[in-house]
């Protein structure tokens, strides 16, 4: 928990029986009414605001919709404590954005229960948070050495994303592997300048040099337990493997590449030869399909190729998008 529990009750009786239950455990702040919460909330930033439905000039209802109107607080969770016992009063509280509900008089246990879960909650988002800063940093800091790239990896992780949803993935795995795919290329950190901006074909002994990147991604990578880092890990391990087993570094084959780098593997190539580099114009779009359609079963899996083609339309949308924020 980053902030204390604001907790407004026009009622001092109210707030002293809050301040028993609560203060052992937490660090807390008090309101008389909504003016006074509108204003604490802004200024001490609250982990919980607990808060009070039937006050004088702004009440509750009116209170939360401020609170969530305001994007310094749009994001505090609200817990009502309230005599209204009715059920329409209950639907009120959390039309007005409301996450959960207590009749008073509270029960300190239930309060104590209810704060906990609330507060885990927010910690398990803060976290979420955290690990999707990480993952824009490195991101962006493997930009910082691969500037010929451009966006590509902020729009292959949205191709990824759009592909792996087209292929039955869930909304959360959708959003998790857009967020790990932009590290696929970590591992370049560790590649020479000359190799990595060379304006031609590299030679065996620099190609060499270059497959080093997945292995080196992976190592950067894997030292983490979160799950999205350990995604990550393996999308810039296992990005170059081919479907029959010819890529590298581990020389996997069919299914035993994972998922996500399959998905991944169609989202990079297709922006590699659509988009200019050290090395190559952008090809035209029918170069690039004839050429992604040779690779069916050999390069990429035959049936994410297949959804990929049918959801070309959407990719060139996002690929316009993309195009547009970078002429920004």
């Amino acid at each position: 928990m980053t902030g204390p529990i604001l907790i407004v009750d026009d009622e001092p009786a109210n707030l002293a029986l809050l301040r028993q239950i609560l203060s052992p455990h937490y660090a807390l702040v008090f309101a008389r009414n909504g003016f006074e919460a509108l204003t604490a909330a802004a200024k001490h930033q609250p982990s919980l605001v607990l808060l009070d439905i039937q006050m004088p000039e702004m009440d509750g209802y009116t209170t939360c919709r401020e609170l969530k109107a305001n994007p310094q607080t749009e994001s505090i969770p609200v817990i009502f404590v309230t005599s209204l016992a009715d059920a329409g009063n209950e639907t009120a509280g959390f039309e007005v954005g409301a996450v959960d509900y207590l009749i008073k008089p509270v029960s300190p246990a239930v309060v104590l229960a209810r704060v906990r879960t609330h507060l885990s909650l927010v910690s398990t988002k803060q976290l979420a948070q955290s690990y999707s800063d990480a993952i824009y940093m490195l991101g962006e800091a493997s930009e910082f050495k691969d500037t010929d790239t451009g966006t590509h990896i902020w729009r292959m992780a949205a191709y990824s994303r759009a592909l792996a949803a087209a292929s039955g993935w869930g909304q959360d795995e959708c959003f998790q592997l857009e967020l790990a795919a932009p590290m696929h290329d970590i591992g370049k950190l560790a590649i020479p300048d000359a190799i990595l901006h060379k304006p031609a074909k590299l030679d065996a002994e620099e190609w060499a040099v270059m497959q080093t990147h997945a292995s080196v991604g992976y190592k950067i990578l894997s030292k983490s337990a979160a799950p999205l880092l350990r995604m990550a890990a393996t999308i810039a391990h296992c990005h170059h493997e081919k479907w029959d087993g010819s890529g590298y570094p581990l020389g996997l084959s069919g299914e035993d590449i994972p998922d996500m780098a399959r998905i991944v593997a169609i989202a990079d190539v297709f922006d590699a030869l659509t988009t200019q580099r050290p090395y190559k114009v952008a090809w035209p779009m029918a170069r690039v399909m004839e050429t992604m359609l040779a690779g069916s079963g050999s390069h990429f899996e035959p049936r994410l190729l297949d959804h990929f083609v049918r959801i070309l339309p959407e990719v060139l949308s996002i690929k316009q998008e993309w195009g547009e924020r970078e002429a920004d």
